[in-house]
């Protein structure tokens, strides 16, 4: 049995069933060019990343949080071109599934494809939330109202009250909303009819959904640059930069007021504003020419998004002191606020390109998921119903209609910090398998007009740059190894004053002794069997973020995990078409 869990599929296989043709065997229309996956990929990356999750951020890890955004840049940089080696040799829609599938074998696979649904679907509900914190300021703006209790979560709302919350919203909310047999009804009503509105829209084909994100695009492009000239230019205009080093609690002034720790205690709201770029290799089999444009599209977009975010975070925390962004959902129209920068004109400006940018978001998350359903119900590990294609709009139909499901129904009962912390240990879980996988696939001659990935014998460099960065950890901390064994940096420190107070002394952090454990594993092996050092930076960087998450972080992955293990093995494994 052992070795049936880890079969793989070979990469001819993948491409005769996907359609490495021009016509697709798949029956997905061919209509993505270059320009088309670059704006796709800015229309996934530059949304609730920047629009709403950068506030919490800024406040867990000041003007420093800069350094977070460099080094996540970096490791999804390295990760971007594995999946570009895989896409260039498996152009079919399915992205880290399919990969795993032709590297690691099919638990794998399986495993890839149900943490996937987080990335996509569970991470469409933050953004659907945070579409509406912005459609709803916008109407306020205009005059019109809609009731608290139809414009906010059910658990948020409660989980605030318990908290002791006296917000004037909030207490709306709760003592406003109707009862219906002693239950308070209270639900996000925009993000549930943005939700079906996008559902329908990529229903109805890769055409229209296309032309719509281009459109979006270039309207969030042209706000964002005014979001930074115009910032950038008040915060030295009014002579703003001293916030750029804040006070810590010492009164010393600081880049990194909460320290290295306070800034990754950022790493899901950081991460989570980067995980879109995969969402192109989803569209390979949508692509003109994938083995070209899909590399370049990724890449393209991830230097885009990555200038971008760092201006956005300089502009930020020099306009407003970042304790200033406790709780603050809408950053960018924040720092234009009365007691701010005052510019009324650039508030109600952000509002608009806020809805404008996370519709985009929720359009390319939500053409994800169906083409991995689609892909997984290719091999049998998902019922045949999957991979209907519609006769008229040639899109995977029932796929996406159960994707709107998906994401719909949990808007009714979740809250945006649940789902965010859930989307980015999930994603990063699949860029960790994506980077270990281009490890165990052989080297392929170069082809013309298709990406390789550059081979640099990893032998001696990359356990020299795990020395190095030992090194450099314990020059800036004598006692960094120490406390590794005794405090936990993994998130349980109270930021409620901004500052951090270790809540768990005692506690080993597990998952930074198992990072560096990895990481000697990983340098031993390369010395041993000349492993390539782009894909071993990828998966060494990527490890190193997943550090950053709690343990109640890692509680509901796993947990998640086990409920698709049991699927799996009721299902997937019995009906794979690799079955014997």
């Amino acid at each position: 049995m052992s070795n049936s869990l880890f079969r793989t599929k070979k990469i001819a296989s993948i491409l005769a069933e996907g359609g490495d043709d021009t016509g697709g065997g798949g029956q997905l229309k061919r209509v993505l060019t270059l320009k088309d996956l670059t704006f796709f990929g800015i229309a996934a990356i530059l949304g609730a990343g920047s629009f709403s999750s950068l506030g919490g951020a800024v406040f867990h890890g000041g003007p420093g949080v800069v350094i977070l955004f460099i080094i996540t840049a970096v490791a999804c940089a390295f990760t971007a071109l594995c999946y570009s080696e895989f896409a260039s040799r498996i152009p079919v829609a399915g992205s880290a599934y399919t990969y795993a599938y032709a590297s690691f074998g099919e638990l794998f696979a399986w495993i890839i494809g149900w943490a996937l649904i987080m990335e996509y679907s569970i991470g469409n509900i933050y953004v659907a939330y945070s579409w509406s914190d912005y459609f709803t300021s916008f109407l306020e703006k205009i005059n019109v109202h809609i009731p608290q209790y139809l414009c906010t979560s059910y658990m948020e709302v409660k989980d605030l009250l318990a908290n002791g919350s006296t917000n004037k919203d909030v207490l709306d909310a709760w003592n406003n909303a109707p009862l219906v047999g002693g239950l308070r009804i209270i639900f996000d009503l925009p993000a549930f009819i943005i939700n079906i509105l996008i559902t329908l829209l990529v229903y109805r084909g890769i055409r229209e959904s296309r032309n719509f994100s281009n459109v979006m695009v270039i309207l969030k492009m042209i706000v964002v640059s005014l979001v930074i000239l115009v910032g950038g230019y008040l915060v030295f205009s009014k002579g703003l930069t001293f916030n750029w080093t804040p006070p810590n609690d010492a009164g010393a002034r600081s880049f990194m007021p909460n320290g290295f720790s306070g800034v990754m205690a950022a790493v899901s709201g950081v991460f989570f504003a980067y995980i879109g770029f995969d969402a192109i290799s989803v569209l390979a089999e949508e692509s003109k020419n994938p083995q070209r444009d899909l590399p370049r599209g990724m890449i393209l977009s991830l230097v885009i998004c990555t200038v971008v975010y760092i201006l956005l975070t300089l502009v930020l925390t020099g306009a407003v002191n970042y304790r200033n962004f406790e709780g603050v959902g809408d950053p960018l129209a924040f720092i234009f606020e009365k007691q701010n920068l005052n510019v009324g004109w650039m508030q109600f400006f952000v509002a608009i390109a806020a809805v404008i940018a996370m519709t985009s978001v929720l359009l390319v998350f939500q053409m994800g998921q169906p083409r991995i359903w689609m892909s997984m119900s290719r091999d049998g590990l998902l019922p045949p119903v999957f991979q209907k294609i519609h006769k008229k709009y040639k899109t995977p139909s029932f796929a996406t209609i159960v994707t709107g499901l998906v994401v719909g129904v949990p808007i009714l009962f979740t809250d945006k910090t649940f789902v965010l912390d859930f989307t980015s240990i999930a994603t990063l879980f699949a860029f960790v398998l994506v980077c270990g996988g281009v490890l165990l696939i052989p080297l392929k001659d170069k082809q013309i007009g298709k990406f390789h990935l550059p081979y640099i014998n990893g032998q001696f460099i990359f356990p020299l740059i795990v020395l190095g960065a030992m090194l450099l950890a314990v020059s800036l901390s004598t006692n960094y190894f120490a406390n590794m064994f005794s405090f936990d940096f993994s998130g349980n420190a109270d930021y409620t004053s901004g500052k951090i107070s270790f809540m768990d002394a005692a506690t080993p952090n597990i998952t930074l002794i198992i990072f560096w454990i990895a990481a000697l594993a990983l340098a031993l092996a390369t010395f041993i069997k000349k492993y390539s050092l782009i894909p071993l930076m990828g998966l060494i960087t990527c490890l190193y973020l997943l550090t950053g998450m709690t343990k109640s972080n890692w509680a509901w992955f796993l947990g998640w995990l086990a409920i698709g293990l049991v699927i799996y093995f009721l299902y997937g494994y019995r009906k794979s078409k690799l079955a014997p």
